[in-house]
């Protein structure tokens, strides 16, 4: 009888140790968390016009497995087009009216990952609460979109936000950094922070290195060797190396970054994009 109750006993530890070890490692389950510019659609393009690269562009999304993802220069017909990937949500408004219309700095979550609980926008100008262009921007108003996201798998709570940099003034470009970090430094202090997209800027200028200051360039801190090109603009030239890095995944300090990679996936010899997108695979601490 005593042999039997401390084998009954031993059992019952050891499965308390593989319950405890599966609860442990579901908490950690990595998300990855990626910046797509996809580029607007426009017949300028030609061959690569969004209707000849859209599917591509969802197949990526797809196949990496993207659980969090910001879009950039996306208009109302894209988002519609992105949307058909039915496992996804998506925030964020136009542009140009705070509704539809225009390009969108939206950001798509997987469904079954998180739970939503906030999100909104605001323009990268002086005037952020309306449809703006700011400072020395001529062409074009200037958004960001942020999300407020429970992860299901963790708990925690993580806000995202999607920007797109004005791409003529450099002024706008310096104040669009001073004010996301501002904006960053007014939120809740409990949350993961991410903050992502098309700077327009490259490492050495000064709205990037005001980012890093404050907060971690994934590729920096990331566990694994980067993977990838470090330059993120192809500008579709498939037989030319790039040179600009220009999109950005910013972290808070409560992240690890397993792994970093600048994704050139091609569709026979052509990109899906002007741009590769960026992606982080991270573990909330």
């Amino acid at each position: 009888m005593t042999k039997n109750m401390n084998l009954i006993k031993l059992l019952t530890l050891l499965t308390s140790i593989l319950i405890s070890t599966y609860a442990l490692a579901d908490h950690h389950t990595p998300i990855n968390v990626a910046t797509y510019n996809l580029r607007l659609n426009t017949p300028n393009d030609g061959a690569n016009v969004w209707g000849l690269r859209k599917e591509a562009v969802k197949a990526l999304i797809r196949y990496h497995e993207f659980d969090l993802f910001g879009t950039q220069e996306g208009k109302p017909e894209q988002m519609t087009d992105l949307e058909e990937m039915s496992e996804y949500t998506r925030v964020g408004v136009g542009r140009d009216d705070g509704k539809h219309a225009g390009e969108h700095s939206a950001i798509f979550f997987r469904k079954t990952r998180f739970n939503l609980l906030t999100h909104g926008d605001f323009w990268l100008s002086e005037t952020p609460n309306t449809p703006s262009k700011g400072w020395d921007a001529r062409c074009c108003n200037r958004l960001a979109s942020w999300v407020r996201l429970r992860d299901k798998t963790s708990g925690k709570t993580l806000l995202a936000v999607s920007v797109h940099f004005d791409h003529e003034g450099e002024v706008a470009r310096r104040e669009s950094a001073k004010l996301l970090l501002s904006w960053l430094n007014q939120q809740e202090n409990n949350d993961a922070v991410i903050a992502l997209g098309d700077f327009n800027s490259t490492p050495e200028t000064e709205q990037i290195l005001a980012m890093n200051a404050v907060m971690f360039d994934a590729s920096a801190i990331s566990l694994t060797p980067a993977y990838g090109p470090m330059a993120t603009f192809n500008d579709f030239k498939f037989n030319v190396a790039p040179t600009k890095l220009i999109d950005y995944i910013f972290l808070g300090p409560n992240i690890k970054v397993l792994k970093y990679a600048v994704l050139t996936d091609s569709d026979g010899q052509r990109y899906p994009s002007d741009h590769f997108p960026v992606l982080a695979r991270i573990v909330l601490k």
